[in-house]
C-alpha cells in the first residue's frame, strides 16, 4: 500500500496523524509546498520508501531532527530522500544507525552544517549517497571507503577541507564521483585509478595541487565528464590522456599545467567539449587535434602556445566554438578555417597574427568573431574594426619596383661589404686592446640565448613587487615568465643594483664563474643581459633556472607568517641530503675543476632548493677563480687582503686573502 501525494500544491505542515497509517509502505509527498518541521512520529511508520523531496521543511535544532532517530528502527527502509528543503543544523549521529539495507540516502540542497557523521559508513547497503549543496565542513571521513556497494556519490558544493581520502579507491563499483566546489587540497589520490567502472568524475573548484595522476587518465570507462578545472595542478598533461576514448566532456581549465599538448589527445574521438584554457601550455598546437571530428567546443586561450594556427583545423567542420586568444600564435589565419561550416564563435584576439583576415565561407558573417590585439592583421570588412588591407599593386608598378630593386641591391651590397670590413678591422683592434686588460674574458659565449631588457621587464610585470622573491647586497631577484626556445619558461632574474659599490664587479664575477662550471648542485645560469633600461641607465641582470622552494635559510628560519613552512619544516633525512649536496658542489669547485673556484660567501640564503629539495649553490658574486696555484696566490696577493663574505658565515679569526 502506498500514499502518493507528490507533484501537487499542498501547503501547511505535515500531519502527525499519518503515523496511524500503519500499512503504508510508500509515502511520497515530494514537490509540494509543505512547511514546518517533520513530526517525530513519522519515523515510526517504517515504510520502504520515504520521499520528502522539494518542499519547505525546516530543521534547526537536534529536536527537529528527532524523526531521523525514530527511523533507525525501520529495518525495511530502502529509500530516504529529504532533498531540496530548508533543513539546517547538524545531521544527527543517529543516521549511522539507519537500516543497513538502506540503498539510497539523498539529503542534498539543504542548509545542513557541521561535520558528516562518522557513522554514515555503517550504511553498507547504500548504492546512492547524495548530499551536495549543503554547508558541511571538516574532512571527509576515511571510513567512507567501507561503502563498497556505492555506485553514485555526490558531495559537491560543500566546505570539506583537508586531503581527499585515499579510501575512495576502494569504491570499485562507483559510476559517478562528484567532489567539486569544496576546499580539498594536496594531491589527488592515485588510488582513484582503481575505479574501473566510473563514467563521471568532478574534482573542480578545489585546491588540489601536485601533478595529474596518470592513473585517472587510464580510466577508459570515463564516458561522460572529467572535470579538473580551477585547481593548482602542475606539470604536463600526460600522454595517457589518449586512453579516454569514450569521454564526452573534459575540463582542465584554470590550473598551472605546462609543457606541450600531447598528440595522444587526438585519440579522444568521443569528445564534444575540451577546455584547456588558463594554463601555461606551450609549444605549438598539434595538428592532430583535427582528428577529433566530434568536437564542437575547443578552448585553448590564455596559455603560452606559439607557432601558426594549423591548417588542419579547417577539417573540423562540426566545431561551433573555437577559442585561441591570449597566446603567442603567429603567421596568417589559415583560409581553411572558412570551411568550418558550424563555427559561430571564434576568438583569435591578442596573438601575433598578421595578414588579411579571410572573407569567404563562415568569415562572410563575422558576428561573434574576435581579432583585436593582433596589430598586423587587416581586413576589408568594417565589422572587423581592423585597418583595411592595402590595395593590390598594378603590374606596371610591380615591374618598376623590381627594376629599381635589381639596381639597388648590388649597390647596397657593395656598401655593406665595405662597412663590414671596416667594422671588422676596427673591432679587431679594440679586441686586441681589451685582451691586454681583461686577459681574454668574455661575458657569455654564443651558445647562451639573448634576452633584452624589454623581455625581462614584461616577464616580471615591470619588476613588480608581487614577483620579488629575494633581495641581497648586490640586487634583487624576481620571478619571470620568459619565452626561451619558443617555450614559455619560468625563470629567476637577478637584477644588479649598479648604484651599489662593487655591483659591476660582482656581475662580472658571476658571469665568469657560472659560464664555466656545470654541476647538478650548482645553480644553472641560462643567460645574462647587459643593456640599458627604459631610462637609458645601465642595466645588468643574470637569468637563472627557477627554484620553487626558495633558499635554505627560509626553511631553517621560517617567517612567522608562513604557516606552511612552520608546519612542514625539514626532516632529518632532508637536512642530511642537503648537506651532502652542498659538499658535492664544493668538492667539484675545489678539487674537480681546473682552475679551482672559491665561493667566498657560502651561507643558507645562498643555497637554493628545487621542487625535490635538491640543493643548488648560488650567488657567485664574491667568487674567486684561482688561476695560479693557491699557495702562490696567497703569497703574491697584496692589494686585496681582507675579509670576504658575510659576517656570521666567515670562520672566526680567518681571512680570505683574495
Amino acid at each position: 500500500m502506498g500514499l502518493f501525494l507528490g507533484l501537487n500544491s499542498f501547503t501547511g505542515s505535515l500531519p502527525a496523524s499519518l503515523v496511524n497509517a500503519t500499512q503504508i509502505r510508500f509515502l511520497d509527498i515530494s514537490f509540494n509546498n509543505i512547511t514546518g518541521t517533520v513530526p517525530p512520529e513519522i519515523g515510526m511508520l517504517c515504510p520502504e520508501v520515504l520521499n520528502f523531496k522539494s518542499n519547505q521543511l525546516m530543521a534547526t535544532t537536534a529536536q527537529d531532527w528527532e524523526f531521523m532517530t525514530f527511523l533507525t528502527n525501520c529495518t525495511r527502509l530502502r529509500f530516504l530522500s529529504i532533498q531540496a528543503n530548508m533543513l539546517g543544523g547538524m545531521l544527527p549521529s543517529s543516521v549511522g544507525n539507519l537500516s543497513a539495507h538502506l540503498q539510497q540516502f539523498i539529503f542534498g540542497f539543504n542548509k545542513i552544517s557541521g561535520k558528516l557523521p562518522f557513522g554514515i559508513s555503517n550504511l553498507v547497503g547504500l548504492n546512492v549517497l547524495d548530499f551536495p549543496h549543503n554547508q558541511l565542513t571538516g574532512v571527509l571521513p576515511d571510513s567512507i571507503g567501507r561503502l563498497n556497494l556505492l555506485q553514485q556519490l555526490y558531495f559537491n558544493n560543500n566546505q570539506f577541507s583537508g586531503s581527499m581520502p585515499s579510501s575512495l579507491g576502494n569504491l570499485t563499483r562507483l559510476l559517478v564521483l562528484s567532489a567539486g566546489s569544496n576546499k580539498f587540497k594536496g594531491a589527488l589520490p592515485t588510488g582513484l585509478g582503481n575505479l574501473q567502472e566510473i563514467t563521471e568524475a568532478d574534482f573542480s573548484n578545489n585546491k588540489f595541487s601536485g601533478t595529474l595522476p596518470k592513473e585517472i587518465f587510464n580510466l577508459s570507462t570515463l564516458s561522460n565528464t572529467l572535470d579538473l578545472s580551477n585547481n593548482f595542478l602542475v606539470g604536463s598533461l600526460p600522454p595517457e590522456v589518449g586512453s579516454l576514448t569514450k569521454l564526452t566532456y573534459m575540463y582542465v581549465s584554470m590550473n598551472n599545467l605546462s609543457g606541450p599538448l600531447p598528440d595522444t589527445l587526438s585519440y579522444c574521438q568521443s569528445l564534444i567539449e575540451l577546455k584547456l584554457d588558463q594554463n601555461y601550455f606551450n609549444s605549438t598546437i598539434p595538428s592532430s587535434i583535427s582528428k577529433m571530428q566530434g568536437l564542437t567546443f575547443l578552448n585553448l586561450s590564455k596559455n603560452a602556445l606559439s607557432g601558426v594556427v594549423p591548417q588542419e583545423l579547417g577539417l573540423m567542420d562540426g566545431i561551433q566554438e573555437l577559442y585561441l586568444a591570449h597566446n603567442y600564435l603567429s603567421g596568417h589565419i589559415p583560409e581553411s578555417l572558412q570551411n568550418m561550416a558550424s563555427l559561430y564563435r571564434l576568438d583569435l584576439s591578442f596573438n601575433n597574427l598578421d595578414g588579411k583576415v579571410p572573407s569567404q565561407g563562415v568569415f562572410s558573417n563575422v558576428t561573434g568573431f574576435l581579432f583585436e590585439g593582433n596589430s598586423r592583421l587587416c581586413g576589408c570588412n568594417s565589422e572587423l574594426r581592423l585597418p583595411p588591407c592595402p590595395p593590390l599593386e598594378s603590374m606596371e608598378h610591380k615591374k618598376k619596383r623590381h627594376f629599381i630593386i635589381a639596381i639597388a641591391i648590388p649597390i647596397v651590397g657593395a656598401i655593406l661589404c665595405l662597412s663590414v670590413m671596416l667594422v671588422f678591422f676596427t673591432r679587431r683592434k679594440e679586441t686586441k686592446a681589451q685582451s691586454t686588460s681583461t686577459s681574454g674574458f668574455q661575458l657569455m659565449g654564443d651558445n647562451y640565448p639573448r634576452v633584452t631588457y624589454v623581455e625581462l621587464a614584461q616577464g616580471t610585470g615591470g619588476f613588480a613587487t608581487a614577483n620579488l622573491i629575494g633581495r641581497g647586497m648586490h640586487g634583487s631577484v624576481y620571478k619571470c615568465h620568459l619565452l626561451l626556445n619558443n617555450m614559455m619558461t619560468t625563470v629567476a632574474v637577478k637584477v644588479f643594483d649598479l648604484q651599489q659599490t662593487g655591483c659591476s664587479k660582482s656581475f662580472l664575477a658571476e658571469c665568469e664563474a657560472l659560464s664555466k662550471v656545470r654541476h647538478r648542485n650548482l645553480i644553472s645560469v641560462i643567460t645574462c643581459c647587459s643593456s640599458s633600461d627604459s631610462s637609458q641607465n645601465d642595466f645588468k641582470a643574470l637569468v637563472f633556472e627557477f627554484m620553487p622552494n626558495g633558499n635554505l635559510d627560509s626553511w631553517l628560519h621560517p617567517d612567522v607568517h608562513d604557516a606552511s613552512r612552520q608546519l612542514q619544516g625539514l626532516t632529518l633525512m632532508q637536512r642530511l641530503n642537503i648537506a651532502v649536496d652542498i659538499a658535492d658542489a664544493l668538492d667539484y669547485l675545489h678539487n674537480n675543476w681546473e682552475p679551482p673556484i672559491v665561493h667566498c660567501d657560502l651561507k643558507p640564503s645562498n643555497i637554493l632548493l628545487n621542487e625535490d629539495l635538491v640543493a643548488h649553490v648560488g650567488n657567485f658574486g664574491l667568487a674567486k677563480i684561482l688561476s695560479e696555484p693557491a699557495a702562490e696566490q696567497l703569497i703574491n696577493s697584496k692589494s686585496s687582503n681582507g675579509i670576504r663574505g658575510t659576517i656570521g658565515y666567515v670562520a672566526p679569526g680567518s681571512f680570505n686573502f683574495l
